[in-house]
């Protein structure tokens, strides 16, 4: 028991955060109840911390959703196929808002240089985008959370209430269907959701890894966006449901 449990502990730790189905996936000679019973246990023990739909590393520090470095070699290969979907999605000449996180790191990397005008409040993204000459990129100040290295609070909200996006590619840490797209600031909740009322078109980058999680702040549904970007790992009742609603899935 205890050799199955490190090894549970070992897994989460990994990829930081994991969903129930993927734990069943790992452990496949384990029964359902009986990994329920061990997660409890070793939420208890302190050695993981167990989410609505699956558990989180103890090393994913509260409310920071986890250190930039750390979840840009989570699901790479995944990520790197998100930004090449997305850049699809872009247009010589758009007014366009690049969220902060990994993936939207990973396509900051591959945008091509044209006329954009480029909305970040990532540092990481900005740093990506320094060897553009023909986009202008504009960052709108606030308070450094140095574990995403983004910027927050009230300054950016007024900042992005002026703006009008063609276009809003927008990061989340989890996605399920009770409580849509969420993360573990509110402050960054509030930022994406000031940005979704402020786009034509809003799309969702999320990996399959992030679907059947629930963080702490609800900041959009399916009906709020226009689609999903995602890797070619998504399932396939979070597709249909996309296609209920007439968002695109890509």
């Amino acid at each position: 028991m205890q050799e199955r449990r490190q090894k549970i502990v070992e897994f989460v730790n990994r990829l930081g955060t994991v969903s129930f189905a993927q734990l069943k996936a790992a452990f496949p000679e384990v029964s359902e109840m009986t990994l329920r019973t061990d997660l409890k246990a070793l939420d208890e023990e302190r050695r993981l911390v167990r989410v609505h739909g699956g558990a989180k590393s103890v090393e994913v520090i509260v409310g920071t959703d986890d250190f930039l470095l750390r979840r840009s070699l989570r699901a790479a290969p995944e990520k790197a196929q998100i930004a090449r979907k997305a850049l699809g999605l872009l247009r010589p000449d758009m007014t366009i808002y690049l969220d902060s996180g990994s993936t939207a790191t990973a396509l900051a990397r591959l945008i091509p240089d044209e006329r954009y005008q480029i909305f970040t409040g990532s540092l990481s993204c900005a740093g990506e985008l320094l060897r553009l000459t023909k986009a202008r990129v504009f960052l709108p100040g606030g308070f450094l959370n140095r574990y995403s290295q983004s910027l927050y609070g009230v300054h950016p909200m007024q900042f992005i209430g002026q703006v009008n996006f063609d276009l809003a590619l927008i990061g989340t840490t989890s996605y399920a269907e009770k409580s849509g797209c969420s993360c573990g600031m509110e402050e960054e909740a509030q930022l994406k959701r000031a940005v979704i009322a402020q786009a034509e078109h809003s799309y969702l980058l999320m990996d399959a890894g992030k679907v059947g999680l629930t963080s702490t702040f609800t900041f959009a549904s399916l009906e709020d966006i226009d689609g999903i970007v995602s890797d070619d790992g998504l399932p396939d009742e979070v597709a249909a449901a996309c296609r209920l609603r007439d968002k695109q899935v890509l």
